[in-house]
């Protein structure tokens, strides 16, 4: 949170000085004598025009500075809150050619409830188009652990759909990467994999 902070007010910075630089430009001479007010007027129209052009590539400057530093704390933050040794992320995909129309999906580690998620229509044909769902990410020691996994749905014929799955997966050290892939059809309604 302090880091998201911390970006909010860079942002907010960068945003009033860029806006400041952009009030301050001088307004163009206005020249009582008529005979030189033509070539006046260019002069001092094409120096707005190179003045508006040098901020405008500094604003971008500094909008690209902002972005990279915003993808930096990003990286930062996930670091800290998942460090690498205790990292856990699990995935969800349906079955290839399962027409199940999924409705949600409740995750349990350990007895304790860590997502459930709830599908929209584009995300479930996101996921009927071969699409992988990031549904958990977060922190277990290593060791083997017990994941539960309750879907809901609806069959292709229009019944009701849902199937709770008990399943073990080891942690070691390193990240692990957990794979879930649902069918509504066939023997194993819950597939676990590593990915």
């Amino acid at each position: 949170m302090k880091i998201t902070a911390r970006l909010s007010i860079v942002i907010g910075l960068v945003l009033a000085f860029s806006s400041a630089k952009l009030a301050g430009l001088p307004a163009a001479p206005v020249s009582e004598d008529k005979k030189a007010a033509p070539s006046a007027g260019k002069s001092t129209a094409s120096l707005d025009q190179q003045q508006m052009r040098g901020l405008d590539e500094q604003v971008q400057e500094v909008k690209s500075d902002v972005l990279s530093i915003s993808q930096e704390l990003s990286r930062l933050e996930e670091k800290l809150l998942y460090p690498s040794g205790t990292q856990v992320a699990i995935f969800v995909a349906l079955a290839k050619g399962d027409q199940m129309r999924l409705d949600s999906v409740r995750l349990q580690i350990d007895g304790q409830l860590v997502t459930h998620h709830i599908y929209s229509a584009k995300e479930l044909e996101a996921l009927r188009k071969g699409g992988v769902q990031r549904i958990y990410v977060g922190n277990v020691a290593t060791g083997d652990h017990q994941l539960e996994v309750l879907v809901d749905g609806k069959l292709e014929d229009g019944k009701d759909f849902s199937r709770t799955e008990h399943l073990t997966f080891s942690k070691e050290v390193k990240p692990k990467l957990v794979g879930l892939t649902l069918a509504g059809s066939g023997n194993t309604p819950v597939a676990l994999g590593d990915w």
